[in-house]
């Protein structure tokens, strides 16, 4: 891991595998950090790999909230200026997607291909966020609620949960407030519609956080955009369901050029 001091906060990431491979950044959802990715990783041996904690979140460093997305996108942009990345698949899961297409929308020169996983345009209407705000910053995150949306119906005995409930528990208040403020006025609809990029969304089909069919009309909106359903992955299925997610992301890999 390493600390990446950019102007004005420190950014934890880690760059691995083979330097001169095509490179594939990863990008993990509200609440988690880059320890998300420890199944894949071994998974993906013939790429560069950037995973990163988003500010707030992991090893990262948490300014006051609330977050915008834009700052969210531009600490994603800045970091992968510092490690001269660019043409790079960037995956996005679950709030991540949010960054993924906004960065999309605004550096094509950086992003070549575009996975989207538990992802959605937006989250939820924004009186449904101003009660989960209101609720974060009264109590804080429900662990055990959060795990059961991420992990699906059978959480309690997923081999996932202890790393997951670490994520959850780690993830500072601020952290959660921060990113839940970007979430909750973010509508990309229009935006992501322009985009024309290879596009792959890999949809868990025991997602319960953000259902398969919502992940369909996201599948729907980006042309020629390619939709893979993980049979029983829950939201979290890069976790859950490593093999099958990486089978998946391999493939799109190759069928674009990308290993």
């Amino acid at each position: 891991m390493t600390l990446v001091w950019l102007e004005d906060l420190r950014l934890n990431a880690e760059l691995t595998g083979p330097p001169t491979a095509p490179t594939v950044v990863l990008i993990h959802g509200m609440g988690t950090d880059l320890r998300l990715w420890d199944a894949l990783l071994p998974l993906l041996p013939r790429q560069c790999v950037l995973r990163l904690d988003l500010r707030g979140h992991g090893g990262s460093d948490t300014p006051a909230p609330p977050y915008s997305l834009g700052t969210l996108i531009r600490d994603v942009e800045r970091l992968m200026t510092h490690f001269v990345l660019k043409d790079a698949v960037v995956v996005g899961a679950g709030e991540g997607g949010l960054i993924a297409q906004g960065l999309a929308v605004k550096r094509l020169d950086l992003v070549r291909a575009m996975v989207l996983t538990g992802s959605a345009t937006r989250f939820a209407n924004p009186s449904v966020w101003e009660t989960r705000l209101a609720r974060l910053t009264a109590q804080g995150p429900d662990i055990d609620a959060e795990s059961a949306q991420l992990l699906g119906p059978r959480w309690k005995s997923s081999p996932a949960l202890p790393l997951v409930g670490n994520m959850l528990a780690r993830t500072r208040p601020e952290g959660w407030l921060g990113l839940a403020s970007a979430v909750a006025t973010a509508d990309l609809y229009q935006t992501t519609a322009t985009l024309t990029l290879p596009t792959l969304i890999l949809a868990g089909a025991d997602d319960r956080k953000t259902p398969p069919d919502l992940q369909r009309e996201l599948s729907d909106l980006v042309a020629g955009s390619d939709l893979h359903l993980l049979r029983g992955g829950s939201h979290l299925a890069m976790l859950t369901h490593p093999e099958s997610f990486a089978a998946a992301l391999t493939g799109f890999l190759t069928r674009i050029g990308h290993r």
